[in-house]
């Protein structure tokens, strides 16, 4: 992140007026020029409890998001500080404080809800805080876990209830990780007389009871739904008391020696875990997201809100890839556009010369659409990156089949301007005149031919002069008395000779010109279904490493179930395993049959350049 997009204090990204949400065009503007990839980290909460103090502490400063001092919430929406990430060079940590759930001013708690599920949605970690301990009254104070399945879809397909209990085991793989963190904490960690970690503290009060009542499954249903819904491992922080209770109302302007040294040193692990452990924010299919695609992210799911409609997963992605393939369109355009003007400034030039400049800047527009582009499964966008180069590049070959023909007829011009005198003078027009006259255009022939970066029509300019000063040539031979009627015959076969070698020369240029250019794009369209295939297996392995996840976390919660002797919770998640390795084995098929129709319109690209008038008409008629 550069020194001048930096964030000098948090702004509104989210506005909630009388449980009105909207995204602030100022907080889209600036993550619109935030190209790299961003961690994203959420707070979430009841309100007045220290969430805000985190935050800054993790933006490095003291102060920055409203603490308060009062009962009062000071956070309203969700509120944004964008700095460059600590840890990881070329990324930017973006900290997203919410407003404090439970607030008894706002009186509606579906508000509290998609606040809630707002920061699941934009984050890749979820930081939970609240205080004193994790019983089961804190549990289901997180209430709001439980409504997450009927207030985010997966799919965009309207699901039967079995497939909808099946997408519920999913959200796993699309959910940002999970920290809880308890503050004013005054208890031991202990459990039945043994000293355990905070992590172990976490689990411990999110085990399952076993039994079938409504009481159990009460207990059970926000537990399950934390298990289920945010990956294993899950991590835990206990924070004491920062201050003395009359120090707490200015806890802001505090200095570090005023603080409780325990304090200090969980803060200090709390940061370090964010900083080392949070990844990059990524979208269902694994494509990592950038400052820009965030901005989008979110007025893509606030306008979902607003209509009324659930927020899906799916349809986000839809609408994200469409929004950054056309830009990814654009910018790759731009790339071999401002590589081909550096060309058309050396206008007329060889075949050679356009073309391999052609394949260079056609092969970086490509390899800059394939960095920014993403779910382009039917190859629209690819398409249309091609057909506007073949479109740009049609015209450059035009201009310089122009370019080329006004400088070969400007030279023979200038050349011949000396027997264009000659020939008002009369000076052909006597005995013997003929050969003056023929000795004089050879020359001028062999002149033009050793002048440099005549373009593509060389030839084919000097065989359509040469053909238009046939009658003159014709007339000076018949007016020359030397000459006699048998060597009149002999010089009209040598004439018509020349014209036909001339003819010949043309031709065999074209052919090779011809030849290279399709040699050119043969190259260029390999280039293309390589780096295509290149994109191919990175989606692919994206796929892959947010199905390892799930697995990876469903077997770690089977471990605990097996271990806690709940068999028929151990066999359930043995099936979601199951299925899960299926569907991962089967994506790389999926993925086949997805770029399969890119690769074959890719090469149709050879045949419908060749067809291009522009190239029939510079190239004079070229089979």
């Amino acid at each position: 992140m550069s020194k001048a997009g930096l964030m000098s204090s948090p702004i509104c990204l989210v506005e909630n007026v009388n449980g009105s949400l909207s995204v602030c065009k100022n907080a889209v503007e600036f993550l619109s020029r935030i190209n790299e990839p961003v961690v994203v980290v959420s707070v979430v909460g009841l309100y007045r409890t220290g969430k805000s103090y985190l935050m800054n502490r993790l933006a490095g400063q003291q102060s920055g998001f409203a603490l308060g001092n009062t009962i009062e919430s000071k956070t309203k929406g969700i509120w944004m500080w964008c700095v460059p990430h600590p840890k990881k060079e070329g990324h930017t940590l973006v900290l997203l404080d919410t407003e404090g759930l439970g607030d008894v001013d706002k009186g509606d708690s579906k508000n509290d809800s998609w606040i809630f599920c707002l920061a699941v949605l934009l984050s890749s970690t979820l930081v939970y805080n609240s205080r004193g301990t994790i019983d089961n009254s804190a549990v289901e104070k997180l209430h709001y876990v439980v409504e997450l399945t009927e207030q985010i879809k997966i799919r965009s397909t309207e699901a039967a209830a079995d497939e909808e209990e099946e997408e519920d085991c999913k959200f796993v793989q699309f959910f940002p990780s999970f920290t809880w963190v308890v503050r004013d904490f005054t208890l031991e960690l202990e459990i039945e007389g043994r000293r355990v970690t905070e992590d172990d503290y976490l689990e411990f009060a999110l085990q399952l009871k076993k039994g079938i009542n409504k009481k159990v499954s009460d207990y059970n249903l926000p537990r399950q739904c934390i298990r289920n819904y945010f990956p294993s491992p899950r991590k835990c922080f206990v924070f004491p008391s920062p201050a003395s209770p009359q120090n707490m109302k200015c806890l802001e302007s505090l200095k570090e020696q005023d603080l409780v040294p325990d304090f200090l040193q969980a803060t200090g692990r709390f940061c370090d875990h964010i900083f080392h452990n949070s990844v990059v924010k990524t979208i269902k299919g694994g494509h990592r997201v950038t400052g820009k695609l965030l901005g989008h992210l979110a007025e893509i799911y606030v306008d979902t809100i607003k209509s009324g409609k659930v927020p899906c997963l799916e349809n986000a992605v839809v609408a994200l890839a469409n929004l950054e393939n056309k830009t990814a369109v654009q910018e790759a355009l731009k790339t071999y556009q401002t590589g081909m003007e550096k060309v058309k400034n050396k206008f007329p030039v060889g075949v050679d010369d356009i073309s391999s400049e052609h394949q260079k800047f056609s092969s970086l527009a490509t390899a800059e659409f394939m960095k920014r582009s993403f779910k382009d499964e039917k190859g629209e966008y690819i398409n249309k990156l091609r057909e506007e180069i073949d479109m740009h590049y049609a015209g450059l070959l035009e201009d310089n089949v122009m370019a080329s023909e006004r400088k070969c007829r400007d030279l023979l011009k200038n050349l011949f301007s000396d027997v264009n005198k000659r020939l008002q003078d009369g000076v052909y027009s006597q005995s013997g005149g003929y050969e003056l006259y023929k000795r004089d255009r050879d020359a001028i022939v062999e002149q033009y031919r050793r002048e440099p970066n005549k373009g593509v029509l060389a030839e084919a300019v000097l065989n359509e002069f040469l053909n238009e000063r046939g009658p003159e040539a014709n007339s000076i031979l018949y007016m020359d008395t030397k000459l006699t009627e048998k060597d009149r015959n002999m010089e009209e076969e040598k004439e018509r000779t020349a014209l036909l070698k001339q003819q010949l020369k043309e031709q065999e240029e074209k052919r090779i010109e011809s030849e290279r250019m399709m040699q050119a794009e043969k190259e260029r369209q390999q280039d293309q279904i390589k780096q295509m295939q290149e994109k191919f297996n990175q989606e692919l392995q994206q796929q892959q490493q947010e199905m390892d996840r799930a697995i990876e976390s469903k077997m770690m919660e089977r471990e605990e179930m097996i271990k806690k002797d709940m068999k028929e919770k151990a066999d359930l998640l043995n099936e979601e395993i199951t299925n899960l390795k299926k569907e991962k084995e089967s994506s790389g098929g999926f993925m086949q049959e997805y770029v399969k129709p890119i690769l074959g319109a890719v090469a149709e690209i050879l045949p419908t350049f060749l067809n291009y008038r522009v190239m029939m008409k510079g190239l004079k008629n070229l089979k």
